[in-house]
């Protein structure tokens, strides 16, 4: 991989959409490409080949593939993470972008919190739309498609970062666009359960006549 500032910052805007979908995935995928030396990555990423941080998101994602999976508890469980897969996504954008300009890093940090907060607040979004679902098998579906992006994603942006930024920004724009729909779409029949009492529409203001 060629660590010019372009190929470094379409990696971090890559991984960190996957940090957002599962973190622990995102990480452990890294570290073994860094521990086997399958492909060349930033040196700032060096340290997530470690053994013990391959076991600690090894055990990590074992746990969030079967807890991610459960109804209900699902949404506790990703509510939760909003403070672990946030800051630990920019930490990794921290140190893939530790070569470039102070500035430059720094950019790149925030960049990479951004996408995994706008990343994972689509996640959770979504899940509380298909989590009421009776049937568990959207849910299901839906984390393990997330997982298989997640890992998916990261591989592919170690060979071909451009593409796989792409990908992300295209995915995110629209994951944040239907989680929107589906919100709002729910938003009244949720008003109507709880009891609560419609919105009111705005009133036009009449034009005073003089």
């Amino acid at each position: 991989m060629d660590f010019s500032p372009g190929n470094i910052t379409a990696l971090v805007i890559a991984a960190s959409f996957a940090a957002g979908l599962n973190i622990y995935a995102t990480v452990l995928t890294l570290g073994i490409l860094a521990r086997t030396h399958w492909v060349a990555l930033p040196p700032g990423l060096d340290s997530l080949g470690h053994a013990w941080v391959l076991a600690v998101c090894a055990v990590m994602f074992a746990i969030e593939f079967v807890a991610d999976k459960i109804p209900v508890f699902d949404m506790v469980w990703n509510v939760l993470h909003t403070v672990v897969r946030v800051p630990i996504a920019a930490l990794v954008a921290y140190h893939a972008s530790a070569q470039l300009s102070p500035q430059m890093q720094m950019i790149a940090t925030g960049a990479g919190a951004a996408v995994a907060l706008a990343t994972h607040s689509s996640k959770t979004a979504l899940r509380a739309v298909v989590t009421p679902s009776p049937e568990p098998v959207s849910n299901i579906a839906l984390s393990s498609t997330e997982d298989v992006v997640a890992v998916g994603l990261t591989w592919f942006a170690t060979h071909h970062p451009f593409i796989a930024a792409s990908i992300a920004v295209v995915v995110l724009v629209a994951a944040v666009l239907a989680a929107r729909a589906l919100l709002r779409a729910i938003h009244r029949p949720l008003r109507r359960l709880f009891g609560m009492p419609p919105e009111k529409a705005p009133v036009a203001s009449k034009p005073s006549v003089k």
